[in-house]
């Protein structure tokens, strides 16, 4: 009898060898066995899923689209989806140039894998935020790229840094090929960039002639007014991607997204996405359409708002109250986080095992840091806990902080 294998590691490839597990998914596994509030996912309130409404759609999209719905899609994306999220795009101040194209992903997750994979050699250097999208960087994985980071403030990316590391990489002989940025209600800042950051951050581009990758989820639930155009209405030249989703608007489990582009750029994405999924499920698509066409996500946005502005206030609140000090934190505008600055004596993932035990758990900063760093941050989530729970997991939060301080003295 031959014997059963018991370690496949030397089959495995380099690839596979090299992922690294999602902190955001593996605390997810604790939160789900319950007892814990968590501030570690980016989970929208169920609330805001309009489930009624859905249900009816799904019913006509069978009846009406059936034959289309539930059968193979063209890879690029189903043309009633597509001409309908550009006219919700153009609707909500993303701007749609004639020689622009768009394709669906799966998720706006996917549109960062299909860019990154579409762009990026091994050895190419990619600018981000620090700290940056946990998100992006797994889809950065195994692709042998290089970093080049620049760090945020209330206000998110430093454009005066970034224009002094570009100008260093250059005197080095160093061409980086694209920035990728977060920059409305950060994941994972809370922050919003200034239009003359935004402005400042599109003429460097230009000037260092890079691609800007734009990953806008958060901007249809901004709950402060302010003067963000997306980079993508700045851009003059072509050079902005542009991705977004329905995931906080309309359900994350859909799994839909798009890439707003050059229909050069978007040409080579569809391609390399005919390897991966072959198109994005036409039942969903065509869901997603009805529900933007209908005005569902219209009437259902400023819902969203209303509801998280209530609870970032809930957790500002809490952080004023319950914070020792030397804490300071991010007030965003719009999304679902805020990131917090803990003491330089405090180690967060270190002090994660004592909060899970007092039953909170949230993010530990160095896990969004690609180059490391960030030992004494943390990000936490407003959406999805009820304020209640807020007020309480803060509280847990202080309660850590002060136990993890006396295990360091004893």
């Amino acid at each position: 009898m031959p014997s059963r294998i018991t370690d496949y590691t030397k089959y495995f490839s380099d690839l596979a060898k090299s992922i690294k597990a999602s902190d955001v998914r593996e605390l997810l596994k604790i939160v789900e066995q319950g007892g814990v509030i968590s501030f570690a996912g980016g989970l929208p309130d169920p609330r805001t899923f309009p489930k009624k409404e859905i249900s009816e759609i799904a019913v006509e999209v069978i009846e009406k689209y059936g034959d289309k719905a539930l059968q193979y899609a063209p890879t690029k994306g189903v043309r009633f989806f597509i001409e309908t999220v550009k006219e919700f795009s153009e609707r909500h101040g993303v701007k749609v140039n004639p020689d622009d194209d768009v394709i669906v992903t799966t998720g706006s997750q996917q549109a960062l894998y299909l860019v990154a994979r579409t762009f990026l050699n091994p050895g190419d250097y990619i600018v981000t935020e620090e700290p940056t999208y946990l998100g992006m960087l797994s889809a950065l994985q195994g692709l042998g790229v290089n970093f080049i980071t620049v760090p945020i403030d209330e206000d998110g990316m430093r454009t005066d840094i970034l224009e002094e590391r570009l100008r260093e990489a250059k005197s080095q002989g160093i061409k980086p090929k694209m920035i990728y940025t977060i920059p409305t209600s950060h994941n994972p800042g809370g922050t919003t960039l200034p239009m003359d950051r935004r402005k400042h951050l599109m003429e460097l581009a230009e000037e260092y002639d890079l691609i800007v990758f734009e990953d806008d989820p958060y901007g249809f639930i901004t709950f402060e007014e302010r003067d963000v155009k997306p980079l993508k209405t700045l851009d003059e030249s072509g050079r902005v991607v542009y991705t977004s989703t329905i995931s906080k608007i309309l359900s994350p489990g859909m799994r839909v997204g798009w890439v707003i582009a050059h229909k050069d750029i978007v040409a080579k994405i569809e391609l390399v996405k005919q390897g991966v999924d072959l198109h994005t499920p036409s039942f969903t698509q065509y869901i997603a359409a009805e529900a933007m066409k209908k005005g569902i996500i219209d009437e259902r946005i400023p819902f969203i708002k209303q509801l998280y502005r209530e609870k970032r206030d809930a957790m500002i609140g809490a952080l004023q109250d319950y914070m020792p000090e030397g804490v300071r934190w991010t007030r965003p505008i719009g999304g679902m986080f805020i990131w917090v600055w803990l003491p330089e004596d405090i180690n967060s993932r270190e002090m994660l095992t004592i909060a899970i035990r007092k039953g909170v758990a949230y993010v530990p900063g160095d896990a969004f840091y690609p180059r490391g760093g960030g030992h004494n941050t943390m990000r936490l989530n407003f959406s999805y806990p009820s304020i209640e729970e807020i007020r309480e997991g803060v509280k847990r939060i202080a309660e850590s902080i002060k136990e993890y301080r006396e295990s360091k003295k004893s």
